[in-house]
């Protein structure tokens, strides 16, 4: 089953609804369950409680000096590109919550290849808790034979290869979201090139569930989603294990990325070292790209499906210091430290179907531009 079908599979999402004991607010525009903004205005990271989904703190445009007449044509954008969801936090709190169509806050939806971000940070409280090191052959917990190389070739490819993108695994095969032994074949040394090779990275998965025997959602669920208030549940589609949740949830986990893995006091990863290399360049390779997260700001950047270099940066009307979970039909997270912004987008593609980035990042952060300066 092809990736650019897994759209089409939001139906499942409302076996989820389940995943919450709180419903949230229906819309943006029910401004009766909407608590008032906040005044004068606060500068600490406020947290919305994890035992009430639908209690979130919010903030006025006006307050933040926002030039708030340039929503509506923010709105006409987002409609006509086939947005479902959009939310913007500014220190944690409600911004700007929007849902268009028949969406609603408490449906669920595909985060696609942004839910990588949930994995990365997964691996790294499993190293925290020393299940693994990411410097380990991935044969330590897959067990030999994952692929078909020879063994010797097998055990040159680390956890930390599969965060980066950096397997060597051929990428020219049929299908690169396959995860079969015979889909996994060698074509460069480890750490010598950087592809978005999805297989790889979708093992992971079992490479965390093996090291802490346990269930991956389970032990997400412990770690991460359960601490911070989220809802939802990574679902198998195909090849691939797709998260699936509201918006609000993913802003929830954009505000643990801004606080460092931290949230309201409570560590959920506390390695710092793990939280940076995590966040910045991983490698040579491709500078705008860290440990499963994309990073702006950089002079060179490589997309998924291409083997080009481009110059500049990725995202160039973004803040530098973006970075961002990126998915397949432009799904969204991007968290800007120096503006203590999140952003989340969910809905259908723009324009082309690509796996990550897309030219509807820059057009969509002109438009923020102009309201948020």
């Amino acid at each position: 089953m092809k990736f650019s079908q897994y759209f089409s599979l939001i139906i499942l999402s409302t076996i989820l609804v389940s995943c919450s004991s709180d419903s949230e607010p229906s819309s943006e525009a029910d401004k009766s369950e909407t608590p008032p903004a906040v005044s004068p205005i606060p500068t600490e990271t406020y947290f919305p409680p994890i035992s009430r989904t639908d209690e979130w703190e919010t903030i006025t445009m006006e307050s933040l000096g926002w030039n708030e007449d340039e929503v509506s044509n923010l709105y006409f954008f987002l409609e006509i590109n086939n947005t479902d969801a959009f939310i913007i936090l500014k220190d944690g709190r409600i911004v700007i919550e929007k849902y268009f169509g028949d969406f609603k806050s408490d449906d669920n939806h595909a985060w696609n290849s942004a839910g990588k971000n949930l994995t990365s940070m997964l691996t790294g409280i499993a190293q925290e808790e020393n299940y693994l090191n990411i410097t380990d052959p991935t044969s330590s917990y897959l067990g030999e034979g994952w692929s078909t190389m020879p063994i010797e070739q097998e055990l040159n490819i680390t956890i930390e290869n599969q965060l980066t993108m950096t397997t060597g695994l051929d990428y020219t095969v049929d299908d690169i979201f396959c995860t079969d032994p015979e889909c996994l074949t060698y074509l460069n040394d480890p750490s010598t090139f950087w592809y978005y090779h999805n297989g790889p990275y979708t093992l992971l998965d079992d490479v965390i569930a093996n090291a802490t025997e346990t269930d991956f959602n389970a032990y997400f669920s412990e770690k991460i989603k359960e601490p911070i208030g989220m809802q939802g549940l990574f679902i198998k589609v195909g090849y691939n294990n797709v998260f699936f949740s509201t918006a609000r949830s993913m802003a929830r986990f954009g505000i643990l990325n801004l606080n460092e893995g931290n949230w309201d006091g409570t560590s959920i990863l506390s390695d710092q070292s793990y939280f940076n290399a995590m966040t910045n360049t991983s490698q040579n390779l491709n500078p705008a790209y860290g440990y499963l997260y994309w990073l702006n700001g950089k002079n060179t950047y490589r997309l998924p499906s291409s083997e080009t270099e481009y110059t500049g940066s990725l995202i160039p009307n973004a803040p530098d210091d973006l970075y961002a979970g990126l998915g397949l039909n432009d799904q969204k997270l991007y968290m800007v430290p120096s503006l203590d912004l999140v952003v989340v987008r969910m809905g259908g593609a723009s324009n082309e179907e690509l796996l990550g980035p897309s030219s509807f990042d820059n057009e969509l952060w002109e438009l923020i531009n102009i309201i948020i300066e």
